[in-house]
């Protein structure tokens, strides 16, 4: 049976819970937000819920690897897993995306925080979008390249480019597997550079940064 964590109960979290049910195996799903709430609202049969912050539970989750995540808080869920984990073996240190960036990717967005936010789209998109393959709902235009692959061949001195891909679960909802945030942190633990960490699917996606000094052992 699959399982779907939903961080986040409110609309895009309740889009996603309504989505997923819809699909014909059953699956099993939690459902986290902090705000007890809200998640009365979300109660069903096979639905469960957690009180708690979502970073928080998803830290503390153990999982199999295989178990899916479907963001729908507005944070960058995967940075922000990385960086406490990270925060458990030395010092992190959020830095502001390189300025670099803003002109390598489409129609870029930068938030107070120092996140840069990318896209193909000009215009909202539908919330049921089901991202084909190759072009896109609404403008039915041919898309030349995957956000995803384009966001990995982005090189930017002093840096390494880690990229969390978002799968399509459902119309309107994107997620990754468990064992690819595990891998995130694999690999910036084996860096030495500073690190740019992107969410992205096929159209849109987010970028953070962050610089590690891993704790030194005393003799």
């Amino acid at each position: 049976m699959e399982s779907f964590l939903i961080l986040g109960a409110g609309r895009f979290g309740s889009l996603a819970v309504q989505r997923i049910l819809a699909r014909k195996k059953v699956p099993r799903l939690v459902v986290v937000d902090r705000d007890g709430h809200v998640l009365e609202k979300r109660r069903e049969n096979s639905v469960k819920t957690v009180v708690q912050d979502a970073i928080d539970f998803l830290v503390h989750y153990p999982g199999l690897g295989s178990e899916w995540i479907v963001p729908a808080i507005p944070v960058h869920v995967a940075f922000a897993w990385l960086c406490r984990q990270l925060a458990r073996e030395g010092a992190v240190t959020q830095l502001a995306v390189p300025s670099l960036l803003d002109q390598q990717v489409p129609n870029s967005l930068r938030a107070k925080t120092g996140a840069l936010y990318a896209s193909f789209a000009t215009f909202r998109c539908p919330d049921d979008c089901d991202e084909p393959d190759e072009s896109c709902t609404v403008t039915g235009e041919v898309r030349e390249a995957d956000l995803f692959d384009v966001v990995r061949n982005i090189e930017v001195e002093g840096y390494v480019t880690l990229v969390v891909r978002s799968h399509q679960l459902a119309p309107g909802v994107g997620g990754y597997q468990l064992s690819v945030l595990w891998r995130l942190l694999e690999e910036a633990r084996s860096t030495e550079k500073d690190v740019l960490v992107a969410t992205a699917c096929r159209c849109h996606g987010v970028f953070n940064a962050l610089r590690f000094n891993r704790k030194a052992h005393s003799a």
